[in-house]
């Protein structure tokens, strides 16, 4: 594996990153995260996925040992250490390890960060992105926003990961859930758009409020386009022009086909292609980016 991880303050190649048996990260899925990315040599939207993160933290009560420019100048190590130009980049707080294991007060944990710099990571490979992919609406369900917060970035995954298998078995390519109500919400870490009339949808309930997601709905408007967020269900996607995912492993996803069958008229929409393309145009041009060498000669804190 190419990459390197940060964990109990060393850099380490990634394939070495290790976490211990009872961190409750991996004992009990407790932990919070954010991903951004780096395209050409500049974190995008930087600022505001590291806002996340602490938005993140503060509604599971974890800290971070690092202000913001130092968590900035962590992961921008990693990728410099890592050789990478495009990155996949995450941060991540764990509950930690309780100091006495006989005494199991929540409130005395203490807390791990992580952070790693991998190849950039794509839900849906460019040349795939250019015939589309077949999206199955499954039968599992989201889980409920009163038990699990969507906005928080979490690693439980359970609901999500049930999903995939279903759609798996159907041959499918990726999947979106329903909320329990039956309303569409979101896949495997990413926000769904459908567009109908000329007008982009996306829906409201029991979805993470995805920084890709926030970007399609500025990049909509600036191009023209009217975007509604709202309650819809399954029948609405089936009745799209076109339909295409977000996230930051991916951009803008072009889907052709729902349950197997085709969506408009099989290809890419217009629509669709157009903000994919205005989407990476100004991503090359810099927009929103922070260089990561920028990042290497700010001063210690």
């Amino acid at each position: 594996m190419v990459g390197i991880a940060y964990i109990d303050d060393a850099y380490v190649p990634a394939e070495e990153a290790r976490l211990p048996l009872f961190d409750l990260g991996f004992l009990r899925g407790d932990a919070v995260y954010d991903t951004t990315s780096v395209w050409r040599g500049q974190f995008f939207r930087l600022d505001d996925h590291i806002a996340r993160f602490r938005r993140s933290m503060a509604g599971m009560r974890l800290t971070c040992p690092h202000d913001d420019a130092a968590l900035a100048r962590i992961l921008a190590t990693c990728v410099e250490r890592a050789g990478l130009d495009d990155a996949f980049v995450q941060m991540i707080v764990t509950r930690g390890r309780f100091p006495d294991p006989t005494r199991r007060d929540l409130r005395n944990a203490v807390h791990r960060f992580i952070a790693f710099a991998l190849p950039y990571i794509w839900i849906v490979w460019p040349e795939k992105q250019e015939i589309g992919i077949d999206v199955a609406i499954v039968e599992n369900r989201r889980t409920p926003t009163e038990a699990i917060d969507p906005t928080v970035k979490n690693f439980n995954w359970m609901d999500l990961q049930r999903g995939m298998l279903q759609g798996l078995d159907r041959d499918a390519d990726n999947v979106v859930l329903c909320t329990p109500a039956g309303h569409l919400s979101e896949g495997p870490g990413f926000n769904l758009f459908f567009v109908k009339g000329g007008r982009l949808h996306t829906p409201a309930g029991n979805v993470l409020e995805g920084i890709t997601r926030r970007t399609v709905m500025e990049l909509a408007r600036e191009a023209g386009f009217a975007v509604e967020t709202g309650n819809y269900g399954p029948e609405a996607l089936h009745g799209a022009d076109e339909a295409f995912l977000s996230s930051t492993a991916g951009g803008i996803m072009p889907v052709t086909r729902i349950d197997g069958r085709p969506l408009g008229n099989g290809a890419p929409g217009v629509v669709t292609s157009d903000l994919r393309g205005l989407y990476w145009r100004k991503r090359e041009a810099g927009w929103l980016g922070t260089p990561v060498a920028s990042l290497l000669a700010a001063p210690a804190a």
